[in-house]
């Protein structure tokens, strides 16, 4: 196992293979494109708006469609990475490795046979919507239990990152090698830390169940939509505990590149921070074996936190972007025309 887990830290950190200089995130999808051979990119490839680009889930599935990280050789997988690499935070990323290596881990917790397709750390996808280029929206997905990121590109920009999902299970590893990785420790413990600086007066805004929903309401859908926004408004906040929001907040925002992190703040920003809202359900110790739940929504935003499976020990955590989930209605009229 020891080697296995080697050997996909070699494939995440293995620098393209190249020459010349790399200056667009086109030329590092195609880079990615040109090394598969024909039936390898008949798989990958969609239109952009094809309903297959819609079609997300972070479940592990049999038919997940695109090209599996299994059906990859060394260079591929590095030529991958390096794309999703380019698009994501470094801590991101590095959650991303780290959510794969669980599958092992529950592979042995489940006494589940080597070559199992449930808990397998090859069954990770990456599809492409539209023809990488740096003048027409195109979009690609990497996705697999646990992970499910949808981007999509304009003018050499990132322009949507979501739905952008990561889970955790174990969300503690408790036993083995890798006990007591915590892969989504700063969602956890910033969540609770906001809660834990609340009045009682606050609590009883914020609080809008003594029971934690079974997953993320929100779930897999083409469309989030949550009608009521509930929980405690930022401007409700005295300093500190905005501070404290903000750098909750932050945790989501910075999952992606400093640019598009600042672009997303921004928008953010202008729609009102005083219209943002947190809201909790569930269990207010921090414990194995207490089910919770927290959002964060706004005009623009809906975040949400989920720990209810596996004695609460299995964390989904999603960011939707109301305004540009899978590139927005907007660049999808832009495709459209430019086809």
């Amino acid at each position: 196992m020891k080697a296995l887990i080697l050997l996909f830290v070699l494939c995440f950190l293995t620098p393209p293979v190249c020459s010349g200089q790399i200056n667009s995130f086109s030329s590092l999808a195609t880079q990615f494109l040109n090394s598969l051979n024909g039936q390898q990119r008949n798989k990958v490839l969609y239109k952009f708006g094809d309903d297959e680009h819609f079609d997300w889930h972070f479940i592990p599935k049999s038919n997940r469609k695109g090209i599996l990280l299994r059906e990859l050789n060394e260079k591929q997988k590095a030529f991958a990475f390096t794309l999703l690499k380019s698009y994501l935070s470094d801590q991101a990323f590095r959650q991303t490795q780290e959510i794969i290596q669980l599958e092992w881990v529950l592979q042995e917790l489940e006494n589940r046979p080597k070559d199992d397709w449930f808990r397998d750390p090859g069954n990770y996808a990456f599809i492409f919507f539209g023809q990488p280029s740096d003048k027409t929206p195109w979009g690609w997905r990497f996705e697999g239990h646990h992970i499910s990121f949808t981007f999509s590109t304009l003018d050499n920009r990132i322009t949507s990152g979501t739905p952008g999902f990561l889970g955790a299970n174990p969300a503690i590893v408790l036993s083995g090698p890798q006990k007591g990785k915590q892969v989504l420790k700063d969602e956890a413990t910033l969540g609770f830390q906001l809660l834990g600086s609340l009045s009682p007066q606050q609590l009883a805004k914020a609080v809008i169940s003594s029971e934690a929903p079974g997953d993320i309401i929100t779930a897999a859908s083409r469309k989030a939509m949550i009608e009521k926004p509930q929980g405690i408004i930022y401007s409700e906040l005295n300093g500190a505990q905005q501070k404290l929001f903000l750098q909750l907040l932050s945790v989501y925002i910075h999952r992606y590149t400093k640019t598009f992190a600042a672009e997303m703040m921004q928008e953010i920003e202008q729609a009102g921070l005083e219209k943002l809202q947190f809201a909790w359900a569930g269990a207010r110790e921090h414990a194995q074996g207490k089910p919770h739940y927290y959002r964060i929504q706004g005009p623009t935003i809906i975040i949400e936190y989920d720990n209810t499976q596996n004695n609460a020990n299995h964390i989904h955590t999603v960011v939707r972007d109301l305004k540009h989930d899978f590139g927005g209605d907007e660049l999808l009229h832009h495709y459209q025309k430019s086809h």
